[in-house]
């Protein structure tokens, strides 16, 4: 995919997108201060030459997946998404999801008790039909519950695709029985991570481009994306979305490899034929 001039597209990655009427689920670890709508997230895009880009499932709302169908349904050409489903949800439904731009499942995990047991016949279902669908399964943990998780996704034979860095130890990195894990599970080559929500680290920039660099090493641009959390809800360090777009240079500086990582975004977010 290549845009006027010879410039692949620029797609980010990990956006959200909410009104202010929405409710929250009773377990929201905060509450945004402000709304954050298609039409905003669109404008911001255009203003920072981002083409693309792919709504992550919000856990703080309680329906977290119609706004997201909505915003869909508005922009079909630039926009994809993930989901908070579960496997009840009928096939044909599913395979409607898929046409709309629905790309995956969003197991948001942090804070939450109890991880999802791939031996459940509900979560079992699910997997399936993920697999079938040609879709993955994104997911946000905490690193030390990231290692029981990955090998039973690995397991099934899903595609994966690990939020923030895999959440690497603010003081270890990846030096962690949960980082060694996601390590090898690229060597699967269906896991790939998300440079996303760079704001969110309170580790010097040196560092988040270290752990970036490594993870290039090991995947190659190829399974690896760059997001910016937008509309960074509940972070202690404001920001902007100008400021997390101009920060993926910070984490990839070879404008090339960047260029290589945007494209293989599109191509796996954008370039499946959906039926």
């Amino acid at each position: 995919a290549v845009r006027a001039g010879g410039v692949p597209p620029l797609v980010d990655a990990h956006v959200h997108v909410f009104t202010a009427d929405l409710p929250l689920t009773g377990r929201a670890w905060t509450k945004p201060e402000t709304a954050f709508g298609v039409e905003e997230l669109i404008a911001q895009m255009d203003a920072a030459g981002v083409t693309h880009a792919v709504i992550s499932a919000m856990s703080l709302l309680a329906d977290p997946n119609t706004y997201t169908l909505e915003a869909l349904a508005a922009h079909p050409d630039r926009l994809r998404a993930t989901l908070d489903l579960d496997g009840r949800v009928p096939r044909a439904e599913l395979e409607r999801l898929r046409r709309v731009g629905v790309v995956g499942v969003r197991w948001q995990l942090r804070r939450a008790p109890v991880l999802p047991d791939p031996a459940d016949p509900d979560v079992r279902a699910l997997l399936r039909a993920v697999a079938d669908l040609g879709w993955h399964i994104e997911i946000n943990v905490e690193q030390d519950r990231l290692a029981g998780l990955l090998a039973g996704l690995c397991a099934s034979g899903v595609e994966v695709v690990v939020d923030h860095f895999g959440d690497p130890d603010r003081t270890h990195g990846y030096a962690t029985e949960g980082g060694q894990a996601l390590l090898r599970a690229l060597d699967t080559g269906r896991v790939r991570v998300k440079l996303s929500a760079a704001h969110r680290f309170r580790v010097p920039p040196a560092v988040l481009a270290a752990h970036a660099a490594r993870l290039l090493r090991l995947a190659g641009p190829e399974r690896l994306f760059l997001g910016t959390d937008a509309p960074f809800v509940g972070t202690a360090q404001p920001t902007t979305y100008a400021a997390e777009i101009a920060r993926f240079a910070e984490l990839v500086p070879d404008a090339a490899v960047r260029a290589a990582v945007s494209a293989a975004a599109h191509a796996y977010y954008f370039e499946e034929d959906r039926g």
